[in-house]
């Protein structure tokens, strides 16, 4: 048991470490559409690689062949893990902007100054709308003709689904500036009722 339990820490080890090898090695050297899958092509060529390496070294015989794809399967979801929770949450998150710009600012902006923060500079400095279209575009849920970006029926589907979960799975009590709300679950309530940059 105390091999088996060694033996499957190492290969763990390993795998952490290819899987970071392979991820520095793609940030730096090729180019990366999206973020998240990105990340997530390099935790499954970390997992194919230590998978392959731990059924054709005799180091890992002690571990039987259900062990080690248990093994893979949490590599699997480790890695899945990692890599929603490091990258993909440092590039996409507004509370890590929040956190970064108050600490290019000094270390404290005024409360009433977040607004223009993000009107002015957020948008701009993230270049947000071309890095959320160009996810979409990636995953096939929007495309883009003469001008306007249209959902395809994959796009719709997956909005029909957000919509519903937004408006019946989130928090109808959730707190929002020392107030709890149900604001968040219908955040389209506000909107304006015309507006003119629909595609005809």
């Amino acid at each position: 048991m105390k091999k088996l339990i060694q033996k499957s820490a190492v290969a763990t080890i390993f795998f952490l470490a290819l899987l970071l090898t392979i991820y520095i090695v793609h940030i730096s050297i090729f180019s990366v559409n999206v973020v998240l899958y990105s990340s997530i092509a390099d935790v499954l060529g970390a997992c194919i690689i230590s998978g392959v390496l731990i059924f054709i070294l005799r180091y890992f015989d002690v571990l039987s062949i259900f062990e080690k794809i248990q093994l893979i399967i949490i590599w699997m979801l480790l890695g899945y893990g990692l890599a929603i929770s490091v990258p993909t949450v440092i590039d996409r998150s507004l509370s890590f902007y929040i956190l970064e710009k108050i600490h290019q600012r000094g270390g404290g902006i005024r409360h009433d100054a977040f607004e223009q923060i993000f009107r002015e500079e957020y948008l701009k400095e993230h270049r947000l709308v071309d890095v959320r279209l160009t996810e979409q575009l990636e995953s096939g849920t929007i495309e883009i003709k003469n001008g306007c970006v249209l959902l395809t029926p994959k796009g719709e589907n997956v909005a029909a689904f957000s919509r519903y979960f937004r408006t019946n799975w989130l928090p109808k009590k959730r707190l929002l500036m020392g107030v709890y709300s149900d604001d968040l679950t219908d955040p389209f309530r506000k909107s304006a009722v015309h507006s003119d940059y629909v595609c005809k």
